[in-house]
C-alpha cells in the first residue's frame, strides 16, 4: 500500500540484544497507532529478527546479516525515503549509519556520565528515572508520542506453539498445568546466580508439585543438563535447543519465569508471563528492570552495587555477595508471592 504524502515513514534502528529490542516494542506499538497511514520499519541483526517477525505493529523487519557492510546497507536505506530516523542504539555502528543515511535522525538519552558516576563512586545522579522502554520515546519526540504504560510485546507464530507442544509431549509434560520456567544462564558470570542455589530452588518447586523447564542458549546447555540430573523426571531442559520464537511459546505455557538480568526476562514479560528476576551487579537506575506490573525483582542493598553495566567475568571484590547471598528459600517465597 503506498504511503499517503503526509504519513510518517519511520525507521527504528536497534541492532541488539534480546531485551533491548523487546523494550522498543512499547514505542513501536504507539508509533503504529499514532496516526493513520504511518509505516514502521525496524533494522536489527538478522539473528534477532524472530523477536519482531510476527509483530503486527511493524510493517517490515530488516535483518543485518553478518559481514554486510554499512555502506551497502546505507545504499538500500537511502532509497526508502524515511521521514523519521530513530537511533535506538547509540553505538559506533548506528552513528556511522547516521552519517551514511542523511535525514532527520533522533536518539534517546543513555546517561553515560550518570551511569559511570554510579558505578565508580556510587553516587546516583540520574535525574531521568524513566525505564529504558520509556526513554526510547525521546527519539520520537517530533511525533508527540507518550508511553501507554503497557508492557513489551513478543508476538509468536503458530509454528512456535506447535514445536513446544511436540516437545512437551516428548517429555511427558504435555498436560502439566504447573510449569515453572527458569533461566539460570547469563552472558557474564557476575549476573549468574550460583548453580547450587538453582539446584535447591528447583528441588523446592518439585516438592510442591511443579514441573520445571530450563531455558537458555547454547552456552547454557551444560547448566540445563546439570539441573535435570536430579529432577526425578520433573525437570526438562531446552537450553540450546529452542530458538527465540519457541522459547517465547514455552514461556507462554509457564506459570512464572525465574531468571537473572537477562533477555529471557523481557521475553517473558512480552508474552504476559509473570517474572521474578534476581539482580546483582546491575541496578534499577540503569533502566532495564522488567517492564511489567506482573514482575518483581530480588536484590540486596550492598554498598558495592552496581559494579558494572552489563556484568563481568568475576566479582571485583571476590565475594559475589550480591547474588550468592540471595537464598533459594527467599526466591521460592518471592515466586509464590508473584503468583
Amino acid at each position: 500500500m503506498p504511503l499517503a504524502s503526509n504519513s510518517p515513514n519511520v525507521l527504528a534502528v536497534r541492532f541488539s540484544s534480546i531485551g533491548d529490542i523487546l523494550l522498543t516494542t512499547p514505542l513501536l506499538r504507539t508509533l503504529r497507532h499514532s496516526q493513520p497511514g504511518v509505516r514502521v520499519t525496524v533494522l536489527t541483526k538478522r539473528e534477532y529478527v524472530p523477536l519482531l517477525s510476527h509483530n503486527p505493529h511493524v510493517h517490515q523487519v530488516l535483518g543485518l546479516p553478518p559481514g554486510q557492510s554499512l555502506v551497502s546497507l546505507a545504499a538500500e536505506l537511502r532509497g526508502d525515503r524515511y521521514t523519521h530516523l530513530l537511533d535506538l542504539h547509540g553505538n559506533l555502528r548506528s552513528w556511522a549509519l547516521r552519517l551514511l543515511v542523511p535525514g532527520r535522525w533522533r536518539s534517546y538519552p543513555k546517561h553515560r556520565l550518570a551511569r559511570a558516576l554510579l558505578i565508580r563512586v556510587k553516587r546516583n545522579r540520574y535525574r531521568d528515572r524513566r525505564p529504558v522502554a520509556e526513554r526510547y520515546f525521546s527519539a520520537a519526540r517530533d511525533l508527540g508520542l507518550r508511553p501507554d504504560g503497557r508492557p513489551p510485546e513478543f508476538f509468536l507464530g503458530p509454528e512456535a506453539g506447535d514445536q513446544v507442544s511436540a516437545w512437551l509431549g516428548s517429555t511427558g509434560l504435555q498436560d502439566e498445568p504447573n510449569i515453572v520456567a527458569v533461566a539460570p544462564g547469563a552472558a557474564h558470570a557476575t549476573k549468574r546466580w550460583p548453580l547450587e542455589h538453582w539446584r535447591t530452588l528447583v528441588d523446592l518447586h518439585i516438592r510442591d508439585g511443579s514441573a520445571v523447564v530450563v531455558l537458555g542458549g547454547p552456552d547454557d546447555a551444560a547448566l540445563g543438563a546439570a539441573l535435570t540430573e536430579s529432577g526425578r523426571g520433573r525437570v526438562a531442559s531446552v537450553a540450546g535447543i529452542f530458538g527465540l520464537q519457541a522459547t517465547g511459546a514455552l514461556l507462554q505455557r509457564s506459570r512464572i519465569l525465574i531468571s537473572g538480568d537477562t533477555g529471557v526476562m523481557h521475553m517473558a514479560t512480552g508474552v504476559g508471563t509473570p517474572v521474578l528476576a534476581l539482580f546483582g551487579p546491575t541496578v534499577e537506575a540503569f533502566g532495564f528492570f522488567p517492564y511489567s506490573k506482573k514482575a518483581a525483582v530480588l536484590e540486596l542493598p550492598l554498598p558495592c552495587r552496581p559494579c558494572t553495566t552489563q556484568g563481568g567475568p568475576r566479582c571485583p571484590l571476590g565475594h559475589h555477595r550480591c547474588l550468592r547471598d540471595i537464598q533459594p528459600g527467599a526466591v521460592y517465597d518471592a515466586a509464590r508471592r508473584v503468583l
